[in-house]
């Protein structure tokens, strides 16, 4: 491996949003800071994510000082949202999860989000991340949780993986819909200068001043076959990693993490495989 470093951050405020490119972020036990800690849920309390809304790639939500939002998306007028402060949780259900989490005060955020889909949802928010949602058990260790993100506290990816990807799409029967973006992959952590799918064999990796433990591959679903920029969908990458990259029935690409301690990652910071 030559020298690896950070080549980009990303957060996602509000889960299934656009992502959010950064040059620092402070790594929390349950994942970068203001990542994931508002999603949207449906009538029924359960999550809405871009696998059933593709539409929802076209929102952004920049983060505000305190934990607040500010949506936007094509065509709608900006919304702030502050952090909800009173009494009363709901029970959310993020796939096999149960999870207590408060809704946003104002009904206008309700409206704003119902309106993007033109679908009856609300926003709510995760107000206690170290104790709402522990992660999977079968991958964890004792007192580890876990955001709104899909399973674990960090996914990790490499763009030399990105571009050996690329070339098998540029093999198959779908070659006109690449090269792809990384941003299909929704990561927190990109990482240069390593052979392609090196991160398979990681078990544990020092970014900057932050050790993350690899939890296990990222299977990888439907949305990654949105585009981030349009919402309009297409077969790849699931057919070119499930010719090429199906473990255990999965199909995957990236590495989830979970910080084995504190600090904060900037982009350009050196990637050490401890382990």
């Amino acid at each position: 491996m030559g020298y690896a470093r950070l080549q980009s951050i990303h957060v996602h405020p509000v889960k299934a949003f656009r992502s959010l490119s950064l040059q620092e972020a402070v790594v929390e036990p349950w994942g970068p800071a203001g990542d994931r800690r508002w999603m949207l849920i449906d009538d029924g309390g359960k999550v809405v994510t871009q696998r059933t809304q593709p539409r929802l790639a076209l929102a952004a939500a920049e983060l505000l000082p305190g934990g607040g939002v500010r949506l936007s998306a094509p065509g709608m007028a900006p919304l702030t949202v502050p952090v909800p402060r009173a009494p009363g949780s709901v029970t959310v259900r993020i796939f096999r999860d149960k999870v207590e989490a408060l809704p946003a005060e104002d009904e206008a955020a309700h409206a704003w989000c119902s309106a993007l889909l033109g679908a009856d949802v609300r926003l709510v928010h995760l107000d206690d991340p170290a104790t709402r949602r522990p992660v999977d058990p079968e991958y964890a260790r004792p007192g580890e949780t876990v955001s709104f993100a899909d399973g674990f506290p960090l996914l990790l990816t490499t763009t030399a993986s990105l571009d050996a990807l690329n070339s098998l799409i540029a093999r198959g029967e779908h070659a006109d819909e690449g090269p792809l973006p990384m941003n299909r992959f929704r990561p927190n952590l990109v990482v240069s200068g390593t052979e392609p799918w090196a991160e398979d064999t990681w078990s544990r990796v020092a970014v900057g001043e932050v050790v993350l433990r690899v939890a296990k591959p990222c299977g990888r679903c439907v949305v990654t076959t949105t585009d981030q920029e349009t919402a309009g969908r297409g077969s790849e990458p699931l057919h070119s990693l499930g010719r090429h990259r199906r473990v255990d029935g999965r199909l995957v690409f990236g590495q989830n993490l979970v910080p084995l301690g504190g600090g904060t990652v900037r982009v350009g910071d050196p990637v050490r495989i401890v382990e």
